[in-house]
């Protein structure tokens, strides 16, 4: 889809209100039911301009969705895991190259902590009902949490590594259909283009999945941030949001962020969930070879030798409705 497409959708998804209700009345009784392909919404939380919006950009901000108190208390809680204060356990407490060269502390050199969906504090963000409504909007009633953290942003040091660069959720997972996977991402604090708010390709999604690797930056990139090759950033829109707003997205929409170049910190909560309908896939000798050894050899610095279906499979947990294949 191009650029120019992208704009035009864009400044004209509201007037289509029309036309989908008309097909409602044309279609047949299943297709009238629900003739979107990316959303179920049997909650009937979405409107059909939001499911319209969904389908043709791959993501949807749902303004205010968290309480303030949720957020507080996960980013103080972050905070404690940074200073030491509380064990890290299972969780993974992730630097910034570049902070710990210049021999930061705390929440200073931490961006991140993953494998979260077991901790008694952030399972408040993973198991909030109003959040698993909207998931299953998205994804039906089975739902599994398969990715959780919380992302910190320092005060970039100039070095420009705690941007994220361009990339595709989807090279990580090795599990289908790529449409019963939504992400969920969660303002703590205002973002905006200074301290690296999402960046988003809208239409990106349905596009296949694409070549990633690590970017050539100067001063390095951190850890698994690998990238789409090839791609740059001018096309890209920023999300800029308020604590509490929520971003749901598709696996394949292309998005990364940007650096912090405040004093201040950006903070933001998120969790992958697939449908437990989903199953896994083998991705030995696919483009998603290279991160699948690259997250094998990083678990087994960690003391787990299993392979990258096992990774997923214990950094998983169930959250909605019944087990199955995934």
């Amino acid at each position: 889809m191009s650029h120019n497409r992208l704009k035009v959708i864009m400044r004209h998804i509201m007037p289509w209100k029309t036309d989908i209700k008309s097909t409602f009345t044309s279609s047949s009784s299943k297709e009238a039911e629900n003739p979107f392909d990316l959303s179920i919404n049997s909650k009937k939380l979405l409107s059909i301009e939001q499911q319209v919006f969904y389908e043709e950009n791959g993501f949807l901000v749902i303004r205010k969705l968290i309480d303030e108190d949720t957020l507080e208390k996960c980013r103080n809680h972050f905070v404690d895991l940074c200073e030491g204060r509380y064990p890290k356990g299972s969780m993974v407490l992730m630097k910034d190259i570049s902070l710990a060269k210049l021999g930061k502390s705390g929440e200073y050199l931490y961006n991140k902590v993953q494998d979260i969906v077991w901790d008694e504090v952030f399972e408040t963000y993973i198991l909030h009902n109003i959040l698993l409504d909207y998931v299953e909007s998205f994804i039906g009633p089975n739902i599994k949490a398969v990715h959780s953290m919380l992302i910190n942003k320092p005060p970039d040091p100039r070095t420009l590594t705690s941007r994220h660069p361009l990339h595709q959720d989807l090279y990580y997972f090795p599990f289908r259909p790529t449409n019963k996977i939504v992400a969920a991402w969660t303002a703590m604090e205002p973002i905006t283009s200074e301290n690296g708010c999402l960046l988003v390709l809208p239409g990106s999604h349905k596009g296949p999945l694409l070549e990633h690797g690590y970017p050539e930056w100067e001063n390095g990139v951190n850890k698994a941030y690998h990238g789409v090759k090839g791609f740059d950033e001018h096309n890209a829109i920023p999300l800029h949001m308020d604590v509490g707003d929520t971003v749901f997205f598709h696996p394949l929409l292309v998005h990364g962020s940007g650096p912090n170049l405040t004093k201040g910190f950006r903070k933001a909560i998120s969790c992958h969930y697939a449908s437990s309908d989903c199953y896994y896939i083998e991705v030995k000798d696919t483009i998603q070879d290279s991160i699948a050894k690259e997250i094998e050899d990083m678990a087994k610095k960690r003391g787990f030798s299993g392979s990258f279906k096992d990774i997923w499979q214990v950094r998983s947990r169930l959250v909605r409705g019944k087990e199955n294949t995934l």
